[in-house]
């Protein structure tokens, strides 16, 4: 896609929406004798929800999983737009919108994989982690240098902020 175009959509946006297991991380869980343990997040994402709020885009998680580990990552980063358990993600966006008046235009959806497919086609603005599947990445507007857990969701959201004329954060982040 050329810069120009890019440019224009991330202009629009409005809220940042994402999937969480191989996005916000590696993909990997962990597994003891009960099932899930935990999860690894990249604090820099979280970093990034905040910077996104400071300048007027709210985010939100949609995840197949319903995990734990996830609801409690959304409660620490003040994430209201949480939605766990859901296997069919392109439905939800359409109440999203009518709920939150607003178009497709103004929303971004990141993603890594056959599930986000749907969603990534229907965003104004469709990203995916660097790894992310061959699937998520025809459907992607840009493609992250970061990988799934590595900062894909901080490189988005910096993108966003850079083109809507905010100040972007150092290259080396911040903790």
């Amino acid at each position: 896609m050329k810069h120009a175009d890019l440019t224009a959509k991330a202009r629009r946006i409005k809220l940042v929406l994402t999937d969480c297991d191989g996005v916000l991380t590696d993909g990997g869980v962990y597994y003891g004798e009960s099932g899930e343990v935990s999860k690894r997040f990249n604090i820099r994402d979280g970093m990034a929800v905040e910077r996104l709020r400071a300048v007027g885009i709210e985010t939100g998680i949609v995840t197949g999983e319903r995990s734990p580990s996830v609801q409690k990552r959304a409660d620490k980063l003040k994430i209201t737009e949480l939605h766990l358990g859901i296997r069919d993600k392109a439905p939800l966006l359409a109440e999203i919108l009518t709920r939150l008046n607003l178009t497709a235009e103004q929303v971004a959806f990141i993603g890594d994989d056959t599930n986000d497919v749907a969603i990534l086609g229907l965003v104004g603005l469709a990203a995916c982690p660097g790894d992310a599947t061959i699937f998520a990445r025809q459907a992607a507007d840009y493609q992250c240098q970061a990988f799934g857990g590595q900062g894909a969701f901080r490189e988005l959201a910096e993108l966003i902020i850079s083109c809507q004329g905010g100040v972007s954060a150092p290259s080396h982040g911040s903790e």
